[in-house]
């Protein structure tokens, strides 16, 4: 009886060649493409529109802009599958819509920039819609892009650079355009902004679009769409043409995961929705514990941005190492476990109270978690992602891995009223606690976590 083949781990120096790769560079530069928007539509904007005078009744309604960010899945067919006239046959499918995706981003800021908040607030809210439509755009044609540009076993590495980029992204958006409003005008920051999206722009048309078969190929392997096209023969071409580009568009890449997965398929989506659970339920009531606990404004801001940010991206760095050399497997489950565990800092820091120690542990310890989980649950979710249906699939376990946790959080204020803090973050704890059972599962079925691939010293 043969034995199963034990896995080949890469030797250390193997592991960390792997970010010196063209691919996993690309998406330090990608990332920060993607990062750059986001402030620009949300916290950004609102203190250009507070300092303007705009009522805050008024700018909450702002916040509304985010819902798009959360139904993007929605036309990640179109993204997936619709050629762009020009735009695809120049630049191919993901970087045409890269392109498109970065223009309306680029359009959007500027038309910001020309206006006063104050006279012209539907105006602004309009654009703002814009930036975050191409914003969301944007991330799913990365997403796509980056799943279709390497093999599963650098996913980890690239998303850690993505990681890092997006950081980048943020601390430009943020930071660096409130200090250009502050020295020059809101006028100059977001124009400046408008111009950082060249980055974006450099590196797409640079970097190669990544090899995929063409649409009708595609189509033309579903036995779903071969199924339709015989029972509709003697049809109109259009009826035809159209009929087949939804099936294989919106129904296969559903049913593609179930039919690849089968009884598997249910447990691993409630696996992607629990992943994240424990730390996304928790982190509405971070901000209101460190400031109940006497904290600063400054303090709170040093300790999360600056121990927060290198913690991070360290931890990205650290999961996307790991993966490369133990496989995602094992570091699923420590991503897990380490996300889930850490939420016992902030109920020893509610137990500790004013203490700058605790602040700093729990801050290093959850962002170093998170990071880690982060890198490696993005390259899980790329492994189950099929190559014909990238964005669809990947739009839609994003959206699935955000949601739940995002719900819960709404509660978390009741649960501090009621209960207090500690009690709380127990709570957060337990929830994640069944993330941790299913990583174990997942990490011990050899058709459902690549392995790492040997390379040469």
């Amino acid at each position: 009886m043969l034995m199963p083949t034990p896995p080949v781990q890469r030797s250390w120096r193997a592991a960390l060649a792997i970010y010196l790769r063209a691919p996993v560079i690309t998406m330090l530069f990608l990332g920060f493409s993607a990062g750059l928007p986001f402030l620009l539509v949300f916290s950004t904007l609102s203190a250009w529109l507070r300092s303007d005078g705009v009522e805050v009744a008024a700018i909450g309604f702002f916040s509304w802009i985010g819902i798009l960010y959360s139904i993007k899945f929605f036309w990640a067919p179109v993204v997936d599958r619709l050629a762009l006239p020009l735009l695809t046959r120049s630049f191919g499918q993901r970087r045409g819509w890269m392109l498109l995706a970065q223009a309306l981003i680029a359009a959007g800021l500027v038309g910001l920039a020309s206006l006063s908040p104050t006279d012209n607030l539907a105006m602004v809210a309009a654009l703002a819609l814009v930036v975050a439509f191409g914003s969301a755009t944007q991330d799913i044609a990365i997403d796509a892009f980056r799943i279709e540009s390497a093999p599963d076993d650098i996913q980890a590495a690239m998303a850690s650079t993505y990681i890092i980029g997006y950081r980048g992204g943020l601390l430009a958006a943020g930071a660096g355009a409130l200090y250009v409003a502050a020295a020059y005008s809101w006028e100059v920051a977001y124009l400046s902004m408008a111009a950082l999206v060249g980055i974006g722009v450099i590196t797409v048309l640079l970097r190669p679009e990544p090899a995929r078969l063409s649409l009708n190929t595609q189509l033309i392997h579903e036995p779903r769409v071969r199924a339709f096209l015989r029972a509709s023969r003697g049809k109109p071409k259009l009826l035809r043409r159209s009929g087949a580009w939804l099936l294989g568009a919106v129904v296969c890449p559903f049913t593609d995961f179930f039919s690849r997965h089968r009884l598997k398929a249910l447990w691993l989506l409630v696996f992607i929705a629990v992943f994240r659970i424990s730390d996304l339920a928790m982190a509405s009531m971070a901000n209101p514990l460190y400031i109940d606990m006497g904290f600063s404004l400054a303090t709170i801001a040093n300790v999360t941005n600056i121990f927060g940010i290198v913690m991070s991206i360290s931890g990205g760095i650290l999961g996307g190492l790991l993966v490369a050399r133990y496989g995602i497997g094992p570091i699923l489950v420590l991503g897990a476990a380490a996300a889930t565990l850490t939420n016992l800092l902030f109920a020893a820091l509610a137990l500790a109270g004013e203490s700058l120690p605790f602040l700093v542990m729990a801050i290093i310890g959850d962002n170093l978690a998170n990071g880690l989980a982060s890198a490696v649950f993005i390259a899980f979710l790329s492994s189950l992602t099929s190559k014909a249906y990238t964005a669809t699939q990947y739009a839609l376990f994003s959206s699935l891995m955000t949601l739940p946790g995002k719900f819960l959080s709404g509660f978390g204020g009741m649960v501090v009223a009621a209960e207090g803090y500690a009690t709380f973050f127990v709570i957060a704890t337990a929830l994640g606690l069944p993330a941790i059972l299913l990583a174990i599962w997942v990490s011990r079925d050899h058709d459902l976590v690549p392995r790492p691939t040997p390379r040469a010293a």
